[in-house]
């Protein structure tokens, strides 16, 4: 069995989407999601600067764009679907819950709206390397920083105020070796965002949605969801509450799931199935390069 997820914001970088757009009718398809959002994504992902694709606005749309453009590539359908934060939107356009210029058009608004609710209050988020999440979670609340991103072997991702991270940095929980600062624009998942799920409740309001064409898992609580609705309502949702990840790595392990490949710009999500989920085949599509051997790993694993 084989899980194809998405990675979120903080996978890219400068340059990353430039060899896939060397692939029949790839910068043709991204021209026309460029046009529909009115956002230049071929710009942003051959030419700009890491500062430029760190704006939540361009990379939001530039992830999905880029997860849709390597999936499709792989032309194989997955047993199991997943992202991870904003990946849940390419996710869901690959289980055909929407199709991928609506799902464009969504992660625009869903990337415009957080990008204002982060501009209210200086916010960030910081990943601690090491520790124990009955230890680390208390902590974090004590200091009033929420884990915004649990995701498994032993990484929590904190998000707070600016002030709150600095404060995290003194003061680390017992076990935590380190406290890196992430280079993203506000505390996603959290009470921070909330004025983005309204925005995005309005633009999901319009969406066309069909039930998924595969098993879909949430990072609400890392359960399956049958319905395109009820995909589409977790969507909005998530955007102000945290990531479980970590749940999701157990649903496919409780499913069965013996590989997974990482759509690009791929590595996250691997690293972490490595360390959680010891025996499951692994691949992060990274470059076309990589897509010969996606392809022998799919034929090998999915529908077993």
């Amino acid at each position: 069995m084989l899980v194809l997820v998405a990675p979120g914001q903080g996978a890219q970088t400068p340059g990353f989407l430039t060899p896939w757009l060397e692939l029949p009718g790839a910068a043709d398809r991204l021209a026309g999601w460029s046009d529909a959002i009115g956002l230049d994504l071929a710009h942003y992902g051959t030419k700009a600067d890491a500062d430029e694709i760190r704006d939540t606005a361009v990379a939001q749309p530039l992830l999905v764009a880029a997860g849709l453009l390597s999936a499709a590539a792989l032309d194989a359908a997955p047993d199991v679907l997943a992202g991870h934060s904003v990946g849940e939107i390419t996710a869901a356009a690959l289980a055909g819950v929407i199709d991928d210029e609506a799902a464009l058009r969504l992660v625009r608004t869903r990337g415009l709206g957080m990008a204002e609710a982060a501009a209210v209050t200086e916010t960030g988020m910081a990943a601690l390397l090491g520790g124990d999440p009955a230890v680390t979670v208390p902590h974090l609340e004590k200091l009033g920083l929420t884990p915004a991103n649990v995701n498994g072997g032993g990484q929590i991702v904190a998000a707070g105020t600016a002030e709150q991270i600095a404060a995290l940095a003194e003061d680390k929980p017992e076990g935590v070796r380190r406290v890196v600062p992430l280079k993203v624009a506000g505390a996603f998942h959290t009470h921070h965002m909330a004025p983005a799920v309204e925005k995005l409740r309005a633009a999901a309001g319009t969406l066309t949605v069909a039930d998924p064409k595969a098993t879909y898992v949430s990072n609400a609580d890392g359960k399956t969801v049958a319905t395109g609705t009820e995909v589409i309502a977790r969507l909005v949702g998530q955007v102000a509450n945290p990531v479980r990840w970590d749940l999701c790595m157990e649903t496919f392990e409780e499913l069965g799931v013996t590989a997974l490949i990482e759509a690009a710009p791929g590595g996250t999500l691997v690293g972490l199935a490595k360390r959680a989920l010891p025996g499951v085949k692994t691949l992060a599509l990274k470059t076309p390069d990589d897509l010969d051997a996606a392809r022998a790993l799919i034929s090998e694993h999915a529908g077993a």
